[in-house]
């Protein structure tokens, strides 16, 4: 490849190879190993020069060799090196000159960019002093800018100095933000997560490139992330797949200590992507970076000569490609056939495979040793959170109105939404110019508007100044102008129209709690433990070799995104933090449920009807179904609704007043510091962080989390004043899954404040609300499945309404149908190439990545975006290389509280293949449909057993899973797509409804609802 020198002459001599290295690279065992094997094979002499020589003798008593090995460690001389070459014209196996290029990551990115190569979109920051300030530069909370060029975050910042490995991604605020530092392993660590880290480094010249998320998968050798490949030659290059340090920074080691990898197929792209790189660097034996994201590959670094550890096979063939090398070099005339038997006899340690038990299903019974698990597909609802809350307020302050026109470009009839830690802080410091020191209209006569809007403000600013950081995914402000005036210009110069009044909008809450965060953890594991098998470690196993296609999916809430990333956290046994987790596991996609139609006009219809069936006090058995109770209009409404609500009421209003006492007094102890902040410091960003209580606060005699005394009582007056109209001697009843959240929240966390009566309204509330949720999606079948076929929520279905969970599973099937069949995957189909190879070709602006947009769950997308690893079957030492397990699994949200289907509630679809059955046997695939209520156990609860110690921890067990089926009944592929067919008539036909009830098999013998 690159010449040198004149071929050998003397027939029976040997090619004398020179290894100018530094001993720790010579010595190293991969160096020993591939060395010994050239050696066995007869036709060379190996030179080691050492240390010594390398760096006290001058090049001219250096050895003289045939070919050269010679590259760039810590201490090396390279200048002496290229002296030797330039004196001794060996072959060189990379050249020396080219190797200057890869110390500035400027220059290796120029160099890819003139061949064409695939890289990360990216900018130059270059500083000639530390702390220089370039005018091309600017930072804000959220993104850089580079020469016009932003790049939101994540992002990654790379030193220019190759050899400075301390690599930066910056997350964003949505997220929780923070800082995660890449660097070579340290013990078992190959990065830290760094919450406090906002503001990117400024001491020298960096590269700034848009992170790609690669689903936590590292197919590489060393360095950065993602992919990295052992090129030897043009026409050959090595993979290998580890874990990656940009998820939780934790090595995965084998009980030898090495870090686990595995070997990985490249695409036909990726190969030529290899041989460009060899070629562009003239460097035959070359490691470098490939990130695969969204089904396109891309280098980000390249290492120069790099070692595979702990693999045979590769020393194998790195022998054979050298001596290939050399001969072609050195001495052509001699035969280049490999020999059928090698020269060398290596007794290749065995490796113990850890295959995975071939088992069905460990909930509903095993269905033979045959099959194998080739799908899970699971909808998940997040776990506990705070209340959510809303503040609405007319303002007129000219201040209020400033801010408006400062962020909606100065456009009057505009609205405003205020949600970065900038926008929020101007608001935070115009309120408490706004808000006096003591209470509004306590010593005056202000009439009751006026304390009402003094005290929203304050409202305003207690949740502005909770959590000590701003954060867009905890709260939002939005101002609406409603009134204009036309007033002088401040040139003097005619008029203009500014506005006089807007409402403000602040919502807020709705926050993963740490007994939320716990929750989802658990439930993770518990998917890890029992959904797939293999005893536990089967899931761990397969995920690590890289044969689980793993995507996590979730709304654009933050208290789901969180659940989703804590999910993960203990679905795949990771550590840390969850933003890392978050930015590189998870796909925000707001578009889950888009394509519904909305029920909002049926559902005001039915919420209404229930208000009318509570206020006629009718029963709600006379008009009903003997055989199917549940089929009633208005079932499950309490016969005694019409005196529960005053009730309700009443005792609501008892708890306001306990709470408005706690209030007053944090506020007299508020007006006698100078202070803003009373309370302890909260951060939300770092409570994210946490699965336990905080104790301090506790202790202190305060709430729960970061909600204060006047917070807390904003919420409580909100339900009174919501819940019942006294002026118009009406109940809303739409308010009632509200005191039911506030109850069960304030019982669970703040039981230490022993408010007298919650207890008693939480009953009243339960009792109510298992009525009236249920009912305002329908309150008939009829009615129930209209509104099912438009809205689908997993957590508003229970037992008896499932089958309006159609859609949920059109869309699992189709996911299901996607997945290839056990026996297609014993080889790599051609089409499976070719779409990889025509998905290289797409216009890199099709790119979206997770955090910088959200994703479309669009089918023919996602298969198009598809990451197709795959190990090596020829020497991955797994004792089933081909099997390939999807799991997709979707986060979301809902509105209420729903008393059935509680926090963390999940349904689960999993497709088994049969393969001692042939592929037309309906039953050579079998779908198995399990469900679990969630955390749903009542606070007052209480009993010695596991519940009663999780809820001194403020948090409530997860029930395990129920059937959807019979007990060993057997749910055909085949039987599920006709049924789903079938149910696309629903609405057409009220007799459709019964024969669906016979037709899905978890409604066969089915009760009535258990509020019935």
């Amino acid at each position: 490849m690159m010449e040198g020198g004149e071929a050998l002459e003397v027939a029976g001599g040997k090619i004398k190879i020179g290894v100018c290295v530094m001993e720790k690279k010579a010595c190293s065992a991969p160096m020993k190993q591939i060395l010994d094997r050239l050696q066995a094979f007869g036709e060379f002499e190996i030179i080691c020069f050492g240390d010594q020589v390398i760096l006290e003798e001058p090049v001219e008593n250096w050895p003289i060799c045939d070919c050269l090995i010679a590259f760039y460690s810590s201490g090396y001389p390279i200048q002496k090196a290229e002296e030797y070459a330039a004196l001794r014209t060996p072959f060189l196996v990379n050249e020396l000159e080219q190797q200057h290029l890869l110390h500035d990551r400027r220059k290796v990115y120029e160099r890819l960019e003139m061949f064409g190569i695939p890289i990360p979109n990216y900018a130059l920051v270059n500083r000639e002093a530390p702390y220089q300030h370039v005018d091309y530069f600017i930072e804000q909370e959220d993104y850089v800018e580079v020469h016009g060029k932003r790049f939101w975050k994540p992002f990654v910042e790379k030193p220019i100095d190759g050899d400075d490995h301390s690599i930066m991604i910056y997350y964003p605020s949505s997220a929780g933000g923070g800082m995660k530092e890449l660097f070579r392993k340290i013990g078992n660590r190959s990065s830290e997560f760094h919450p406090e880290v906002r503001r990117v480094r400024r001491e020298g010249s960096y590269i700034y490139e848009e992170f790609m998320p690669t689903g936590g998968t590292d197919v590489k050798n060393k360095s950065l992330s993602f992919d990295r490949f052992i090129l030897l030659g043009p026409e050959y290059a090595h993979a290998e797949a580890r874990k990656s340090p940009v998820v939780d920074g934790v090595v995965m080691r084998n009980t030898d200590g090495k870090e686990v990898r595995y070997p990985v197929l490249l695409t036909p792209t990726e190969k030529q992507m290899a041989r460009d790189v060899c070629i562009a660097f003239r460097q035959a034996v070359c490691g470098f970076d490939l990130l695969r994201c969204e089904g396109r590959s891309y280098v980000c670094d390249v290492n120069g000569w790099s070692f595979v550890k702990n693999s045979h096979k590769y020393y194998d063939d790195a022998a054979c490609v050298l001596r290939k090398m050399f001969l072609e070099a050195k001495a052509p005339h001699l035969s280049l056939t490999i020999p059928p038997i090698l020269p060398w006899k290596v007794n290749e340690p065995v490796q113990p495979s850890e295959g995975l038990t071939r088992q069905g299903s460990g909930i509903i019974g095993t269905f033979g040793q045959s099959e194998e698990l080739q799908c899970v597909i699971a909808i998940i609802r997040h776990g506990d959170r705070t209340p959510k809350q809303k503040v609405k307020l007319k303002v007129t302050e000219e201040k209020l109105l400033n801010l408006m026109l400062k962020y909606n470009g100065g456009r009057p009839r505009a609205e405003t939404k205020l949600k970065s830690a900038v926008q929020l802080q101007d608001l935070l410091d115009a309120t408490r110019i706004l808000i006096p020191r003591t209470r509004s209209g306590r010593e005056s006569d202000s009439d009751a508007e006026d304390i009402e809007h003094a005290e929203k403000l304050r409202q305003v600013k207690a949740v502005l100044e909770e959590g000590g950081r701003f954060s867009g995914i905890y709260r939002k402000v939005q101002l609406k102008p409603l009134k204009w005036a036309k007033v002088p210009r401040h040139n003097g110069d005619g008029e203009e129209e500014r506005p006089i009044e807007a409402l403000m909008v602040l919502k807020y809450g709705g926050v993963l709690t740490h007994a939320g965060r716990k929750q989802a953890e658990e439930l993770g594991r518990y998917f890890r433990n029992n959904m797939y098998p293999g005893e536990g470690t089967g899931l761990l196993r397969l995920h690590s070799t890289y044969r689980h296609d793993l995507k996590i999916y979730s709304s654009d809430e933050g208290r789901v995104q969180m659940s989703a990333a804590a999910f993960a956290k203990g679905l795949l046994d990771l550590e840390g933090q969850l933003t890392p987790i978050l930015v590189s596991l998870v796909s925000k996609d707001s578009s889950m449920l888009d394509g519904l139609e909305d029920a909002s006009i049926e559902m005001e219809e039915a919420k209404a009807r229930i208000h009318d069936i509570i206020s006629e006090t009718k029963s709600m058995h006379h008009n009903g179904h003997a055989e199917f109770p549940w089929m009633i209009d208005g079932a499950g409404l309490p016969p005694d609704a019409n005196k529960l609500l005053p009730r309700m009421a009443r005792l609501t209003k008892t708890i306001t007043e306990q709470v408005k006492l706690l209030a007053e007094d944090e506020d007299e102890k508020l007006a006698m510091t100078s202070s803003y902040a009373v309370l302890p410091p909260y951060d939300q960003a770092r409570a994210l962080g946490k699965t336990n209580i905080d104790m301090a606060r506790i202790a202190a005699g305060l709430p729960c989390g970061s909600e204060s005394f006047l917070l807390m009582f904003a919420r409580w007056k909100k339900l009174e004043r919501d819940l019942y109209n006294e002026r118009k001697d009406r109940f809303d009843i739409t308010q009632i899954p509200d005191v039911y959240d506030s109850c069960k929240y304030d019982l669970l966390h703040n039981s230490h404040l022993n408010l007298e009566g919650l207890d008693e309204l939480f009953k009243v509330a339960q009792v109510l609300a298992d009525g009236v949720i249920p009912n305002e999606y329908g309150i008939n079948p009829n009615q129930k499945l209209k509104i099912g076929s438009k809205q689908v929520d997993l957590s508003h279905i229970n037992q008896q309404q499932l089958w309006s969970f159609r859609l949920l599973v059109v869309i699992s099937v189709a996911e299901l149908k996607s997945s290839p069949p056990l026996s297609s995957q014993t080889k790599i189909r051609k089409e499976d190439i070719d779409n990889q190879s025509r998905t290289q070709t797409k216009n890199e602006d099709t790119r979206r990545c997770s955090f910088t947009s959200e994703k479309s769950l669009d089918q023919e997308d996602d298969e198009d975006k598809e990451i197709k690893y795959r190990l090596d079957p020829k020497y991955a030492n797994v004792k089933t290389p081909e099997r390939h397990v999807r799991t997709r699994l979707y986060f979301t949200s809902s509105d209420y509280p729903d008393t059935e289907l509680d926090y963390m509630s999940y349904i689960v679809l999993r497709m088994f293949e049969n393969t001692e059955v042939s592929v037309e046997d309906p039953k050579r695939y079998r779908i198995e449909m399990t469900f679990s209520r969630g955390a749903d156990l009542s606070p007052l609860e209480n009993n010695e057993g596991e519940a009663a110690s999780l809820h001194q921890e403020h948090t409530l067990p997860i029930m395990g899973p129920e059937r959807l089926q019979e007990a060993g009944s057997y749910l055909t592929l085949e039987k599920m797509e006709m049924m789903i067919r079938f149910s696309g008539y629903f609405s057409k036909s009220a007799g459709m409804l019964e024969r669906l009830v016979n037709l899905w098999p978890f409604n066969k013998h089915a009760s009535g609802n258990r509020n019935t």
